[in-house]
């Protein structure tokens, strides 16, 4: 049997998302983006999870596109690799993941896994993680949203700076300028990155998907498109169960355990 190439497992109300090609450095091919995105389509639909842990298996996060295999694939239109069920993991398809994303990576990051940390929402990297939005040099264009999110991320310069020279940076390069927002000791990184997520699934998903919800919006459509609805999303949340368990919990100083209604 042929191995997946991308893993998946519960652990909580958080899913495991793993690259698992690591005798390629977890080049994507066509199959592991089609796989990845099922996951991500599994982590959006199931109401009993309420974040995404992405991290890849071996030493390297990942090498980038597999162009031997998708090359041939790029048609006209691009190249289409989600299927029925799944969802565009870099989400510039139109449609927005509702759930958080915590990445951690290591090794080699290059193009897509860069791209992957902008679309996600926290990235953790191991100290001796080497980057590149290389795309340049092989005539290509960033499109997984790199042309659209690294400026928005880091600032003008400091995006192109990288994009257009397609030069390597290092991880403490990229924790200066806001691309990771921890960095820690080779080898703890899957471990950090599981306890944001585990904390992030702590809370009131309801409340963590509106407050998502609303800062994308302000992204995609603007401060006033956002302002208007962060009273009506108020008095959503407000008539839920969890924010009577929030509320009991401040009340008698006790850890809330939300129930996501």
């Amino acid at each position: 049997m042929t191995e997946p190439r991308i893993l998946t497992e519960r652990r909580g109300h958080v899913l495991l998302i793993g690259f698992n090609r690591p005798d390629k450095r977890n080049a994507a091919d066509f199959e592991f983006l089609s796989q990845l995105s099922l996951a991500y389509g599994e982590l959006e639909r199931d109401p009993d999870l309420r974040a995404g842990l992405v991290y890849a298996v071996g030493d390297h996060f990942t090498a980038g596109l597999d162009l031997a295999d998708l090359g041939p694939r790029i048609g006209a239109d691009g190249i289409d690799y989600v299927t029925e069920g799944g969802i565009n993991p870099w989400q510039v398809s139109g449609e927005q993941l509702s759930k958080p994303v915590v990445i951690a990576v290591q090794g080699t990051c290059l193009t897509l896994g860069i791209e992957l940390m902008l679309a996600s929402d926290v990235a953790v990297a191991a100290q001796s993680t080497r980057f590149g939005q290389v795309e340049v040099t092989r005539g290509i264009l960033p499109f997984g949203g790199a042309t659209l999110r690294f400026p928005r991320a880091v600032g003008w310069g400091n995006a192109m700076r990288w994009i257009l020279t397609g030069d390597y940076f290092d991880a403490a390069e990229a924790h200066r300028i806001g691309l990771v927002q921890e960095v820690v000791p080779d080898g703890e990184q899957f471990d950090r990155a599981l306890a944001i997520a585990e904390r992030i699934a702590a809370q009131a998903p309801l409340a963590v998907q509106a407050t998502l919800a609303n800062a994308k919006l302000a992204i995609r459509d603007g401060d006033a498109a956002a302002e208007s609805e962060l009273q009506p999303a108020l008095a959503r949340l407000a008539t839920t169960k969890d924010a009577r368990i929030g509320m009991e919990a401040f009340l008698r100083r006790t850890e809330a355990q939300f129930v996501g209604r």
